[in-house]
């Protein structure tokens, strides 16, 4: 058994190999910091290969899938990304872009390629890391939420087209509220809500991805917000969302 886990190197990726690892999975980590992955590995039960990327580029998306392909994965954990702060005209062009191509064109390049493999055997696991910011709009984070309800429409997209196909390949969202990671620090935030765990967090969703759920929302608090904000409002939401986003700003 064997999977394949980007952003690997720290936070939900470095617990999702630790999880993976314990049940027996030998793993290839993917992520730009290849000393945070042999740290990592060094702490891991079973086979690890680190392959050092930034998939923020399309030819080493295609790089990785072409090194890999031969290989028989049996999950892949899309978990690459990360988030900015700030007003819409006054964040920096360049951080959106390459946030737009590690969060949505790096997962949706490494979907389609795996996802077709999966399909011709009939397994698979795909599990998506979305975000609850999938669900509504995002005021001062405007590109991260974005990019979030991409991967999460695109992941329920596939996953009615496999069901219809009746293949075994399951496609999910891990669609987590706020998490004890380096995302804070690197999107320049802080959350006033209490945050899950890393650990509980990947524990919650591997479970819940072999039950083959598809949409998996870890912490009944985000759950019980998610659904009741489906009964209101865009402009209530709207509002709510901007003083969420607006109580996050470190300075």
């Amino acid at each position: 058994m064997k999977a394949l886990i980007t952003g690997a190197s720290s936070g939900l990726g470095a617990d999702f190999a630790r999880i993976l690892s314990a049940k027996g999975y030998d793993l290839i980590l993917v992520a730009r910091r290849k000393k945070k992955m042999e740290t990592l590995a060094k702490k891991l039960k079973t086979n690890v290969e680190i392959l050092e990327y930034d998939l923020s580029s399309t030819y080493n998306c295609m790089l990785l899938y072409e090194k890999v392909k031969k290989e028989k994965i049996d999950i892949l954990i899309n978990n690459a990304g990360f988030g900015l702060f700030g007003k819409f005209d006054e964040t920096k062009l360049d951080t959106e872009l390459d946030m737009i191509d590690l969060n949505i064109k790096a997962v949706h390049i490494l979907t389609k390629s795996f996802l077709k493999d999966f399909k011709k055997r009939d397994s698979g696991y795909i599990l998506n890391v979305a975000s609850a910011a999938a669900f509504l709009p995002g005021p001062l984070m405007s590109t991260y939420y974005a990019t979030k309800a991409y991967i999460l429409h695109l992941t329920l997209a596939i996953s009615e087209e496999l069901k219809k196909d009746g293949s075994n390949v399951y496609i999910g969202a891990l669609c987590p509220g706020p998490v004890d990671t380096e995302f804070n620090k690197v999107a320049k935030v802080k959350f006033n809500l209490d945050s899950l765990s890393s650990e509980y967090t990947t524990k919650y969703a591997i479970k819940e991805m072999f039950k083959r759920k598809t949409i998996i929302i870890p912490g009944i608090k985000t759950r019980m917000g998610i659904y009741m904000s489906k009964a209101l409002p865009m402009e209530l939401k709207l509002g709510i969302s901007y003083k969420l986003q607006r109580s996050k700003n470190e300075k």
